[in-house]
C-alpha cells in the first residue's frame, strides 16, 4: 500500500496562445490552472483547496534590459493567481529566474508534501514575452499585464547575480554569447573541425524539430533537416558563433503551463483516478561553481553529474532504465554536455526531447521545463511504468535541477535523503586561478564570435597566460580578426593579452 503521505503528480495544463496580444499573465495562469484540474478530474474549483502555490518568476521581473521595458507588471502574481483562483494557500512563493525552477519547485512541493506541511500545491507559469514586445512596439495598450493585489511576495530560489562583474564587463551576461563558450571548448575537447561539428549539431537538433512539428503546443511546429539548422543565411544568421539562429532557444513566446500535486490521501480523497497519477522516484538540484570562469573546464558539468547521480540513487535505477527524456535544450552544448555526462550517445534512439525543444516548441523563460513536465505526464500515462528523466538548467549551465518520473507508484516512505552529498562533490572540485588584469603572452581556452544583425560585432576569449593561470577578455573589434576566429579553429592559438580599467577591460590579440 502507498504511503498516505507519498507526493504525486496529478494534473497538467498548457497553453500556447499564437495570434494576437494575450489576455495577460493573470488570465493565462488561471487557465491552465484550471486545465491542470480537469487533467486531474477536477473541477475549477477544487483549485480554491490549495495549500501551497508558486509561480514562475515571469521573464520581465528578471534583471537586465528586459526589466527596463516601461510598462506595468504584477505587483505580487502569486496573490493575483490566488485572487482568481478564489484560494486561499497557506503560503504562496513567487521564484527568482531560472530555468532550473519547474523542476526544483516540483522537488521542493514533494518534500512539502511527504513532510505534512501542504496536501494540494499548485505550480504556474506564464511567459508573454512575444505579445509584449509586439505590443510595446505597436503603441499598445498593456495595462491589463499589471496591476492586481498589492505587497511583497515571498522570493523563492537562488538570487546570486548571473556572473562575476568583470564576466559582465566582457559580455558573458547573455546566454546567446556564453553557452558559445562552452560549444567551442567541447568541439576542442573532441577535435574536430570547425566544419565536422556543426554537422553534428545539426544532427542533433534536426530530431528536436522533428518532435516541435507534431507537438500542437510548439511555437515553431516546422521539421528541419540537420544542413537547414547549421546553414547560414538570411533566415538563418549567425548570432554567437557557432550557433546560427535555429540553434538558439527562442525567448520571445507567449506560453504557460501547469502542474498539479497533491499527497496520495488528498488524491484519494479528492477521487484522482490511478491512471491520472505519476509519481516523483528520484530527484535532485545541485549548483554549479557559480560564475563560468572560475570552474575546472568549459566542457564538463560537475553538477549535472552528481546531481543525476544522487536522484539515479534515490530512484534505485540507472539510466539504462529510463525509457523517455527530456533534456533542457537551450543550446546544443546544454544537451550535448549533459548526454556525456549521463553517458548517453548523441544518436541513442530514446531521443532527448518530449517537447520539442527550447529553439523549436519554445523558450518561455524559466518556466519551459513545466511545459517539459506536462508532456512527460502524458508520456508515461500513455507507457505505464515507464521510467522517465528530466533535467532543468538555469542561467549557464549554473542551477540544475532533475527528475525521474513513473506511473508506478514509489514504495516506502518518500524522502529525499541527503540533499546535501551532489553539492559537496561539486564543491571538491578544483578550480583555476583567474587573473582579473592580465598582460603579456597567452593562449585562447575557448571563445565566440557575437554578431549583431548585419555585422560580427565582438570576440570573447577565456584564455591562459604564460603560466597557466585563467582571464576573460575581449578581442580588437576588427572585422578581420573576428572571421578569422569563425573560419579557423582559435582553441590553442597564442596571442597577446592587455588590461585596463581594473580588469573590467581585458583585450586579446590572436598571433
Amino acid at each position: 500500500m502507498t504511503d498516505p503521505r507519498t507526493p504525486v503528480l496529478i494534473g497538467a495544463g498548457q497553453w500556447t496562445v499564437r495570434k494576437g496580444q494575450t489576455p495577460g499573465p493573470r488570465a493565462m495562469a488561471k487557465h491552465v490552472a484550471e486545465l491542470a484540474a480537469a487533467d486531474a478530474g477536477l473541477t475549477p474549483q477544487h483549485l480554491a483547496g490549495i495549500d501551497h502555490l508558486a509561480v514562475v518568476g515571469f521573464t520581465v521581473d528578471a534583471p537586465g534590459q528586459v526589466a527596463k521595458i516601461p510598462f506595468s507588471r504584477l505587483s505580487n502574481p502569486p496573490a493575483a493567481v490566488a485572487e482568481d483562483l478564489a484560494a486561499k494557500p497557506r503560503r504562496m512563493v513567487y521564484t527568482f529566474m531560472g530555468g532550473n525552477t519547474p523542476q526544483a519547485l516540483v522537488n521542493w512541493a514533494a518534500e512539502e508534501i511527504a513532510e505534512g506541511r501542504a496536501d494540494l500545491v499548485l505550480l504556474v507559469g506564464a511567459e508573454y514575452l512575444g505579445s509584449l514586445v509586439k505590443g510595446f512596439a505597436s503603441g499598445a495598450d498593456l495595462s491589463h499585464y499589471g496591476g492586481g493585489p498589492q505587497g511583497q511576495p515571498e522570493r523563492w530560489g537562488d538570487d546570486r547575480a548571473d556572473c562575476s562583474p568583470a564576466e559582465n564587463a566582457h559580455g558573458v551576461s547573455f546566454p546567446a554569447n556564453t553557452y558559445p563558450l562552452f560549444e567551442n571548448a567541447l568541439r576542442a575537447h573532441r577535435g574536430l573541425s570547425i566544419d565536422a561539428h556543426s554537422a553534428a549539431m545539426g544532427r542533433l537538433f534536426a530530431p528536436f524539430s522533428a518532435v516541435a512539428a507534431n507537438n500542437p503546443h510548439a511555437w515553431f511546429p516546422v521539421a528541419r533537416t540537420p544542413e537547414e539548422l547549421v546553414s547560414v543565411g538570411p533566415d538563418n544568421r549567425m548570432v554567437g558563433f557557432p550557433y546560427p539562429k535555429y540553434l538558439n532557444a527562442i525567448i520571445q513566446v507567449d506560453q504557460a503551463a501547469a502542474v498539479l500535486m497533491a499527497s496520495t490521501a488528498e488524491a484519494d480523497r479528492l477521487g484522482v483516478t490511478a491512471e491520472k497519477r505519476v509519481f516523483l522516484h528520484g530527484c535532485a538540484d545541485a549548483t554549479e561553481v557559480w560564475n563560468p570562469i572560475d570552474r575546472e573546464t568549459f566542457h564538463t558539468s560537475p553538477a549535472i553529474r552528481a546531481g543525476t547521480k544522487a536522484a539515479f540513487a534515490m530512484a534505485d535505477k540507472t539510466i539504462a532504465d529510463v525509457a523517455v527524456m527530456d533534456i533542457y535544450s537551450c543550446f546544443p552544448s546544454a544537451v550535448e554536455i549533459a548526454l556525456a555526462e549521463l553517458g548517453v550517445a548523441e544518436d541513442d534512439p530514446r531521443g532527448f526531447t518530449l517537447t520539442g525543444g527550447l529553439p523549436y516548441f519554445g523558450g518561455p523563460g524559466n518556466n519551459y521545463v513545466m511545459h517539459s513536465i506536462a508532456e512527460m505526464m502524458a508520456r508515461l500515462r500513455a507507457r505505464p511504468g515507464d521510467l522517465g528523466l528530466i533535467t532543468a538548467n538555469g542561467w549557464y549551465l549554473t542551477k540544475h535541477a532533475f527528475g525521474l518520473y513513473s506511473t508506478t507508484p514509489t514504495k516506502g516512505r518518500w524522502s529525499r535523503g541527503d540533499k546535501s552529498a551532489p553539492q559537496a562533490e561539486i564543491e571538491a572540485q578544483k578550480k583555476p586561478v583567474v587573473l582579473a588584469e592580465p598582460h603579456g603572452p597567452a593562449t585562447i581556452e575557448t571563445y565566440t564570435v557575437v554578431h549583431a544583425r548585419d555585422k560580427v560585432r565582438m570576440g570573447i576569449v577565456i584564455g591562459r597566460d604564460a603560466e597557466g593561470r585563467r582571464f576573460i577578455a575581449n578581442t580588437p573589434d576588427d572585422e578581420a580578426t573576428l572571421l578569422d576566429l569563425q573560419n579557423r579553429e582559435g582553441v590553442g592559438r597564442p596571442g597577446h593579452v592587455v588590461s585596463s580599467e581594473g580588469g573590467m577591460k581585458n583585450v586579446f590579440t590572436p598571433g
